[in-house]
């Protein structure tokens, strides 16, 4: 096996051993890319300075108003009590007898209104767990339940949907947030079918077995009693999909607003390494980032309250802005990682594989596997997502217009495709839900495992539904 070879898969393993044990990958991604370097021509310090690190900041200046905007909105929904009264009055209409049908439709009522993934898992679980336990339903179940609901359809099949899996694609293909309507709807169906299908299932063969919800001393959550109306809490969660609907104006609405294509002009002049070059490389980032700040001056005002009562506007204002550079970080430290596996010539075999059967196939087909290979090796859905774009996109784009296909259709199975595998054992957005449900992976692993091939396969059926329907 060539040097270059073991180097690399050595720095893949050693990366995935230490996030698995909780190292932070801030810290260890770019030591390992150093070590992913040995078996090639290339120095150790300038793979760091000059490679991984302009791959880093490349992720942080285009991405980092999305984390920015998005946890400061979050934050508001949640320490308003927004968040909890849209999630309690789902559960409470649902009822106990659709336990499960209830927390997937909560998860993904506050993943599709903006907010962080990781605020949906926090505010979402008590209620599940309550709910779960007055069903008596195996507690084990309950993170894929959060699962489907947080990570699936919500975040990146949707139309619209303000999840940065959502707007990566935007940015290479200069598309916009709703692109591929009509199969993210049927995405859509299929994950919520296959979701719900298989836990119920899971649900009724473990009751008939003899299990409940068990014996666990669950964290009270803190959440209290909701100051706020479900009906005014809903207000700011549709104003982001609104005014990004406005402003991003995927219909090419005449009385919609229409970003200024010389807008980057003036800056030309400034030599700036990492300006876009296209207005349609960025229009969409600036569409949500701007829908997320009116949406958080609402969020605000509607639960001043609650945010008097507690504490206050400025703390959790301050707190988000400082977590999401942490978040920023995470993932940009895969995804620059992940840039310098595909940059060392160990990883030459792959890549000329991954193209020939974009040749050969269609880049439709081509692109679903990358997506799924980049983002099984990062444990990140955003980070694999923005790798693969970052080094096949390009070509995918040129060999879907030469076949007729077009790029809203790229950016729809292209994002789907990013929350295939992505449940790898070193996720960190799996090992973070595990922990906040008081479970392990020996618990709770094995339907989370189930989940992720059938969410591989959603890919493959959206493009069948597209060559045999053409509707994009």
């Amino acid at each position: 096996m060539p040097l270059a070879t073991i180097a690399m898969a050595a720095a893949l393993i050693g990366l995935m051993l230490c996030a698995y044990r909780g190292c932070s990958i801030i810290l260890v991604a770019p030591f390992f890319a150093v070590v992913a370097a040995l078996g090639s021509q290339h120095y150790g310090l300038p793979i760091f300075s000059e490679l991984y690190m302009t791959k880093l900041a490349e992720y942080v200046k285009t991405y980092y108003p999305i984390f920015l905007f998005g946890a400061v909105f979050a934050k508001l929904m949640e320490k308003g009590g927004l968040a909890s009264a849209v999630a309690a009055k789902i559960v409470s209409t649902l009822g106990e007898e659709r336990a499960i049908l209830a927390v997937i439709l909560g998860c993904g009522a506050l993943t599709y209104g903006g907010l962080s993934v990781f605020v949906v898992a926090f505010v979402m679980y008590p209620f599940g767990a309550v709910i779960f336990r007055q069903a008596d339903i195996p507690k084990r179940l309950l993170p894929a339940t959060l699962w489907i609901g947080i990570f699936s359809f919500a975040m990146v099949a949707m139309p619209g949907t303000p999840q940065i899996q959502n707007i990566i694609p935007a940015a290479y293909f200069e598309t916009s947030s709703w692109s591929g309507i009509g199969i993210g709807l049927f995405a859509t169906i299929i994950f919520m079918v296959m979701g719900w299908g298989w836990l119920t299932y899971r649900m009724k063969k473990l009751k008939n077995e003899g299990e409940g919800y068990g014996a666990h001393a669950d964290r009270q959550s803190g959440q209290g009693k909701a100051t706020v109306s479900w009906q005014l809490a809903m207000v700011p969660l549709l104003m982001v999909v609104i005014i990004n609907v406005i402003l991003s104006n995927p219909f090419a609405w005449d009385w919609g607003f229409h970003w200024a294509e010389d807008m980057l002009e003036s800056l030309s002049g400034m030599k700036l390494t990492l300006i876009a070059s296209h207005i349609g490389k960025v229009s969409a980032i600036w569409s949500i980032s701007i829908a997320l700040i009116v949406s958080s001056v609402a969020a605000g005002w509607i639960g001043r309250k609650r945010l008097k009562a507690t504490d206050g506007f400025l703390n959790p204002i301050n707190f988000a802005a400082l977590s999401s550079g942490t978040a920023a970080l995470n993932v940009a430290s895969g995804f620059a990682f992940g840039c310098v596996l595909v940059a060392m010539p160990g990883f030459s075999p792959i890549k000329d594989a991954l193209l020939g059967l974009s040749a050969s196939s269609g880049p439709l087909l081509s692109a679903v596997l990358a997506t799924n290979i980049m983002c099984g090796i990062t444990g990140s859905a955003s980070g694999g997502l923005t790798i693969a774009l970052s080094a096949f996109g390009e070509q995918w784009a040129q060999a879907a217009i030469a076949q007729g296909i077009p790029l809203e259709v790229m950016h729809r199975i292209v994002a789907i495709a990013s929350v295939g595998i992505d449940p790898v054992p070193h996720c960190g957005a799996l090992v973070t839900l595990l922990a906040i449900c008081g479970l392990t992976h020996k618990q709770s692993y094995f339907d989370i495992v189930v989940l992720l091939f059938m969410k591989f396969t959603v890919p493959f059926l959206c493009i069948a539904f597209y060559m045999l329907t053409g509707i994009v």
